[in-house]
């Protein structure tokens, strides 16, 4: 397994990690198996996003904030209810099969780390191939 480490610069936002998954399946040399992508953090996700349409990554953003406000009421004392909702409703990770050495993709599909309690300097995320 691999640990790939990143900065985040904002509250939220969604940073296309496509890219670096794909370097590291290569760095690998499995030809044919499953790439995991996880987020050991309890307020940021890894998830499949479209990656032609920034707009479209602020319009889920936006959406997550309606479900869980930063200003919203929580039991919680906690700083950061709403990053927690946020990270659990989109999950620590996803799955990727790997054919022919490629992260077997849809044509629009990309690997984003979301962070929904930033900016932070010590976020990362674990590839691992198999």
């Amino acid at each position: 397994m691999r640990t790939v480490k990143l900065s985040t610069k904002y509250k939220t936002e969604m940073i296309d990690i496509t890219e670096q998954v794909r370097e590291e399946v290569l760095k690998k040399g499995i030809t044919n198996g499953l790439c995991t992508v996880f987020s050991a953090h309890t307020t940021a996700s890894v998830v499949f996003f479209e990656n032609k349409d920034p707009k479209l990554r602020r319009d889920f953003l936006a959406a997550l904030n309606r479900i869980a406000p930063f200003d919203g009421e929580y039991e919680s004392e906690d700083e950061n209810p709403p990053a927690h909702i946020k990270s659990t409703l989109c999950g620590p990770r996803i799955v990727v099969p790997v054919i022919n050495g490629q992260l077997f993709l849809g044509e629009w599909q990309g690997i984003f780390f979301c962070e929904f309690d930033g900016p932070r300097e010590n976020r990362a995320y674990h590839v691992q191939v198999i």
